[in-house]
């Protein structure tokens, strides 16, 4: 399950707004705890400004109101559940759309959900179908990419500052492009190329419609539309390549064109999880490395772990599966990091959530980020410690957040193997080492990043 910050909402809201705007004029909000709007036009918008992102505003709100609170977009109610139990009541495991998946259609103007429930769920499943048989076909392509940055490393002078965030989304990006398109992106001209139309469309889907700017600027608008047409462009070329032909490499879009989709659900399906996979491999195997530079001892026994699962065999998918330690490193990551800080759904019918009645068509925010730091769940929650996952109870709870298990997204389950696999070939033959005096400042947007490089040092092991 995945997050959106307040810029996404902002548009979602005004995507959804005709329907919004039967609820309600009165600005009470139905005996919810909450605040009032700070002002008439724009609600509690000021407030999440000030307070930086969303996910800093929501902390503030369930601090003084509890874990159901409410707040106001211009004059829409939205609530946010905040506590484990209290996102258990309203989290519907059977539903057949993605939040985050939603959320990005929603952003690119796509249709989201537009057919009936077994369309709807047909079309899941060919979208995780192709997550899991474009992992398995390319798995010595994503060892092979692996192995090349080792490579690089290696090369480095002692000491050598590395900058971790720009290596994390160059490695994301050569693994998506080509388990998404094939071997096409093998070229790093077309890498790069992709990686910058990749970066404008992802940029202004955030910053763009926080105050409708982007409409305001000819210039960004078009930079924006040009690059998103320019990566539906590639998309419909590969997808008319792959049509009636057998490839000996399996990938992403082929899971899609063998299934029942026409060539534009195909484009849709295949441009977010292009869009979203790039980002959340490359953020959390940022967020994974860093933390275990600050982790001597975690580090020593993901290396011990290593170690003892390949010895001195080749790295294969069945061995990987094995790396019960480092799961927990990765769990521990996207729960210390808050990697998807919001996730969102529109309220279908009346439902109700402890005593509170939570009316049809409102905004329910999921505050990922806040329940990740509850010390009631997660006892001395801003420790780094991928010891807490030993206990079952904790991987229910993670797994009952969408973060794990059966109703973990499929952009997730991806990064999750491709970071296991980094972390395999890296942590095998080098120390990761934290620059010493540097302080690292968290942005929380869509996906939870630095706010400025977050550099390492490596050396090689014994």
């Amino acid at each position: 399950m995945l997050d959106f910050a307040i810029f996404a909402i902002t548009f979602l809201l005004a995507l959804v707004g005709a329907v919004l705007y039967l609820y309600p004029a009165s600005r009470q909000a139905s005996g919810i705890p909450g605040i009032t709007p700070t002002e008439e036009k724009d609600g509690n918008l000021p407030d999440i400004v000030n307070s930086g992102s969303l996910h800093e505003f929501l902390v503030n709100l369930h601090e003084r109101y509890g874990p159901v609170v409410s707040f106001w977009f211009g004059r829409r109610l939205v609530v946010s559940l905040g506590t484990v139990d209290v996102l258990k009541q309203h989290i519907n495991p059977n539903k057949t759309l993605d939040p985050f998946e939603t959320m990005l259609k929603s952003l690119l103007r796509y249709q989201s959900g537009g057919g009936s429930a077994s369309e709807n769920h047909m079309r899941k499943k060919l979208y995780e179908n192709g997550v899991t048989n474009s992992l398995q076909s390319n798995f010595a392509l994503l060892l092979k990419l692996s192995e090349e940055l080792l490579d690089k490393w290696l090369s480095y002078p002692e000491h050598q500052h590395v900058p971790l965030s720009q290596h994390m989304l160059g490695f994301a990006m050569k693994s998506v492009t080509q388990m998404v398109m094939g071997s096409a992106f093998e070229d790093d001209q077309d890498v790069i190329r992709f990686q910058k139309n990749h970066g404008t469309v992802w940029s202004e889907i955030g910053k763009g419609y926080l105050d409708g700017s982007l409409d305001k600027s000819t210039t960004r608008k078009k930079q924006y539309e040009d690059a998103l047409m320019q990566l539906e462009s590639i998309l419909k070329k590969i997808i008319k390549e792959r049509k009636g032909r057998n490839f000996g490499q399996h990938i992403f879009i082929d899971s899609l064109v063998q299934g029942n989709l026409n060539d534009q659900q195909i484009v849709e399906d295949s441009m977010i999880f292009s869009l979203a996979g790039c980002i959340i491999t490359a953020k959390l195997c940022t967020w994974a490395i860093y933390f275990l530079t600050t982790c001597e001892e975690v580090q020593k026994k993901l290396y011990e772990e290593i170690n003892q699962v390949f010895g001195n065999g080749p790295i294969t998918p069945e061995k990987v599966e094995k790396l019960r330690y480092c799961q927990h490193v990765l769990c521990e990551t996207v729960r210390t990091a808050k990697l998807t800080p919001v996730s969102a759904r529109l309220q279908d019918i009346e439902g109700k959530i402890d005593q509170f009645i939570i009316p049809r068509e409102t905004l329910v925010l999921y505050a990922l980020g806040v329940v990740l730091q509850d010390p009631n769940t997660w006892p001395s929650p801003y420790k780094f410690d991928p010891d807490r996952f030993d206990d079952e109870l904790a991987r229910k709870t993670f797994s009952s957040l969408g973060f794990l298990g059966t109703q973990e997204c499929p952009e997730l389950r991806f990064a999750y193997m491709v970071t296991t696999v980094l972390l395999s070939v890296l942590v095998k033959r080098l120390h990761l080492l934290s620059v010493e005096g540097q302080v690292i400042e968290t942005k929380y947007e869509l996906v939870t990043s630095s706010r400025e490089e977050a550099w390492i040092t490596v050396s090689k092991r014994d």
